[in-house]
């Protein structure tokens, strides 16, 4: 079971953010918040290989969450029970499809595009080229550091010389992103990929029993707060 995420196909982990995304405007009320909570928190505990990337997003959408409950809090009346339902409701819409959409393999993501969805062949491959760039850039920070470092460069406990050189590592990703993107942009065209109306693909996009059962499994958590608001 904590397996089912790797292996449903990607069209599946982006219904599961669309799904919360929906459900989210159903919260009205702390209750209807609270339960659609925990939903995807059980959701998670029983789905999810491990715990450590669905917490990172979680502390980047409490964030979010708390700025909400304070302002809600601050700017509406003091009501603090208004206020923790804005800040659920916010974890509620953006957690979920956070954590799903960590685990999208841009290469498959294309295939289903292209041969479930029916997407024009170039703009998928586009698609699929520029997501997997995006994907290594921690990569590349990575080698920008390690290159640096080798070189003498590295950081210190100065502030003002660390954000000097945050800044100076900035300009040399971005270097590093407009020089790969030029390069994709180069071997897609050699490839015919400027021209090409109808495209094959490598690998099959089926539809199995596993990807219906997680379009079912994220309807029913995306529901929960609507279902919970009219009863």
């Amino acid at each position: 079971m904590r397996s089912f995420i790797l292996r449903v196909n990607p069209l599946i982990l982006i219904a599961v953010g669309l799904c919360s995304l929906l459900g989210s405007f159903a919260i009205r009320d702390l209750r209807v918040a609270l339960i659609a909570a925990g939903a995807y928190a059980v959701a998670a505990i029983v789905l999810l290989p491990s715990w450590r990337f669905p917490l990172l997003c979680l502390g980047f959408t409490a964030f979010a969450a708390v700025s909400i409950v304070y302002s809600t809090w601050r700017l509406g009346g003091h009501d603090e029970q208004e206020a923790i339902t804005a800040g659920i409701r916010i974890v509620v819409l953006a957690w979920p499809g956070s954590v799903a959409l960590g685990y999208v393999d841009p290469s498959r993501l294309a295939d289903y595009l292209a041969q479930s969805l029916h997407l024009p062949a170039r703009f998928v491959a586009a698609f699929s080229a520029a997501l997997q760039r995006f994907a290594g850039l921690h990569t590349s920070w990575q080698q920008l550091d390690r290159a640096r470092r080798m070189r003498g460069f590295g950081p210190s406990r100065n502030p003002i010389a660390t954000g000097r050189y945050a800044a100076d590592m900035s300009f040399g990703l971005l270097v590093n992103a407009l020089r790969g993107a030029s390069q994709s942009s180069i071997a897609m065209d050699a490839r015919g990929f400027a021209y090409a109306q109808d495209r094959t693909w490598a690998e099959p996009a089926p539809w199995t029993r596993l990807d219906l059962q997680g379009l079912a499994v994220a309807v029913a958590l995306g529901a929960v707060a609507p279902i919970l608001a009219i009863f």
